[in-house]
C-alpha cells in the first residue's frame, strides 16, 4: 500500500465564484481555503465527498481539459433524484452491453449503475453505485 504524500484532485475552472456555488450548494462540498488578492479568482481548495480538491483557473495559453470525478453512492436513484431538484442536468446514458437497463438518466449494469453530468465548468461527472455495494 501506497504511503505518503496525500493525493488532491485538481478540477480546472472558468469562474471562481460560480464553481465554488455548484461544489458547495449543489454538491454539498465546503470551501477550505481560497486566494486572496489578485489570486483569488486563480485557486481555492474545497472538501467534496471526502476529498480535497483544488479549483484552478488555467492560464491563458494553457490548454484546458476535462477533469473527470466519480462520486460514489450507495442510491443512486436517490443521489440523481437530490441533484435534479437542485438543477443538474444529466447526459443521456449509454448502454455498455445488451444487459444494460436505462432508467431516465441511469444505466444499471451487472456491476454497477451510472450517471453523468457537468459541472458548471464543462467538467464531466459521474455517479457510481457499486453492485454489490463497496
Amino acid at each position: 500500500m501506497a504511503a505518503g504524500p496525500k493525493m488532491v484532485t485538481l478540477i480546472p475552472v472558468r469562474k471562481m465564484n460560480r464553481a465554488i456555488k455548484f461544489y458547495t450548494k449543489i454538491l454539498g462540498g465546503r470551501v477550505v481555503e481560497r486566494a486572496r488578492g489578485p489570486m483569488k479568482d486563480f485557486w481555492a481548495s474545497a472538501k467534496v465527498g471526502g476529498a480535497e480538491v483544488w479549483f484552478v483557473a488555467p492560464g491563458v495559453r494553457e490548454k484546458r481539459k476535462l477533469a473527470y470525478q466519480t462520486f460514489l453512492v450507495k442510491d443512486i436513484r436517490k443521489y440523481v433524484a437530490k441533484l435534479r431538484a437542485r438543477g443538474v442536468r444529466f447526459e443521456k446514458p449509454e448502454r455498455m452491453s445488451k444487459e444494460t437497463k436505462v432508467e431516465g438518466p441511469v444505466a444499471f449494469d451487472t456491476y454497477g449503475a451510472s450517471a453523468f453530468f457537468k459541472d458548471t465548468e464543462g467538467n464531466l461527472l459521474m455517479a457510481w453505485q457499486n453492485f454489490p455495494p463497496m
